[in-house]
């Protein structure tokens, strides 16, 4: 296999938020100089590589979403994180199993008592209208699916995945973004007064 420098072009590479057109890259071709059979990229913002193979599977894959912004718990941002980027490996029942550790280490984050039950997580987050009376649904599909990958012996699947973790980033957003967001403009308003 022998590598040249392939011609830039924007993508989102799997340590990088934005599109853009890598720092360098290279690529290599089969016997004879074939037809590329994979891609080395390295991001221009933090100089990490990212690896393309010949199916144009991306290592490492691009994070999931997008974080919430104004988080300010480190367990919470930590879980989140490690929910997204299990998606862009494919790593499903590890997704839901995060999500549901998620909405643990939220609740305990917003005032519940560490060392409880799910159950009672899930209710310390609904008595104190951290979510709305109709995500209890979402909630219970969460502690069934988290219960089904670490209780039974299966696997979680994409749509699986993508459902829980696509909930969880709503229910940050609405816990802590949202709340963020309109603070910082108050408190610029107030500034500029």
């Amino acid at each position: 296999m022998r590598s040249k420098s392939s011609r830039p072009r924007a993508i989102v590479l799997g340590n990088a938020r934005t599109r853009s057109p890598p720092k360098r890259g290279w690529r290599a071709t089969g016997p004879g100089g074939g037809s590329p059979v994979a891609f080395v990229h390295v991001c221009h913002h933090c100089t990490r590589p990212t690896f393309h193979d010949e199916g144009s599977q991306q290592f490492p894959g691009v994070a999931y979403g997008e974080p919430a912004k104004g988080i300010g718990d480190d367990s919470v941002e930590k879980l989140d994180e490690e929910a997204r980027r299990a998606m862009s490996v494919n790593r499903f029942t590890a997704v839901v199993l995060s999500c549901r550790g998620l909405l643990m280490h939220l609740a305990v984050s917003r005032g519940a008592a560490p060392g409880e039950s799910f159950v009672n997580y899930v209710q310390f987050l609904a008595d104190n209208h951290y979510m709305s009376p109709d995500a209890k649904d979402w909630v219970g599909h969460i502690r069934l699916k988290g219960n089904e990958a670490n209780h039974v012996i299966n696997t979680m699947t994409r749509d699986d995945a993508e459902l829980l973790v696509s909930f969880i980033q709503i229910l940050l957003k609405v816990i802590y973004e949202f709340p963020s967001a309109i603070k910082d403009r108050i408190a610029s308003a107030k500034g500029a007064a």
